[in-house]
């Protein structure tokens, strides 16, 4: 399972990007913010979801975690695989999928192509309890640092075998300016 990928970006278009690591070309299927970002850079770092099939292993390559996080969330969804998620996140950034999913918008998502009335039904009910957790609260979107904190811990709170849900609850509650391990400390207490 793969991680992440840093290296050179070798080659670019708007539906991938080669990343020479180490002398190996690793070719990841992007989507378009993923193009945005990097289009202008040198050296990029990935964060990769690998797709197995039967007649091909793609890797998938997203400049956010929060992004690779909401692509992995749709591919849970009946009927909706690696090609279709990343039409998605193509077609709308993570915020405005989170906010169209949480405000139960069905026909913001229902806009992006491919997706029909059902499916946009689907991808709303089946995971509007997943991405509810997610704070709309303008200050700790505005600091990525205060985000990546909290999703930092909340890695380590479910890697500890707390539920996720639960985990995300409780650090939604805490104070914002504390580090990675003073979240932790202070989730265990409350959990």
């Amino acid at each position: 399972m793969y991680e992440y990928i840093s290296g050179k970006l070798a080659s670019l278009t708007a539906a991938t990007a080669v990343v020479d690591c180490g002398g190996v070309g690793y070719l990841l299927e992007i989507t378009l913010n993923t193009y945005s970002a990097i289009q202008d850079k040198q050296e990029v770092k990935l964060w990769v979801h690998e797709v197995i099939r039967e007649d091909a292993h793609i890797l998938c390559g997203f400049f956010t975690q929060k992004e690779r996080e909401m692509f992995r969330l749709l591919l849970g969804v009946n009927g909706v695989g690696a090609a279709t998620a990343r039409m998605m996140l193509s077609s709308l950034s993570v915020e405005e999928l989170t906010n169209a999913i949480a405000t139960k918008d069905v026909k913001l998502v229902q806009r992006v192509k491919g997706i029909g009335a059902k499916t946009a039904q689907r991808i709303v009910l089946e995971l509007q309890d997943k991405v509810g957790a997610v704070s709309t609260d303008a200050s700790i979107a505005a600091s990525p640092l205060v985000s990546h904190n909290k999703e930092e811990a909340l890695s380590a709170l479910v890697m500890l075998g707390f539920p996720k849900a639960a985990a995300d609850k409780v650090l939604q509650s805490l104070d914002n300016n504390l580090n990675v391990e003073g979240l932790i400390k202070e989730a265990l207490k409350k959990l």
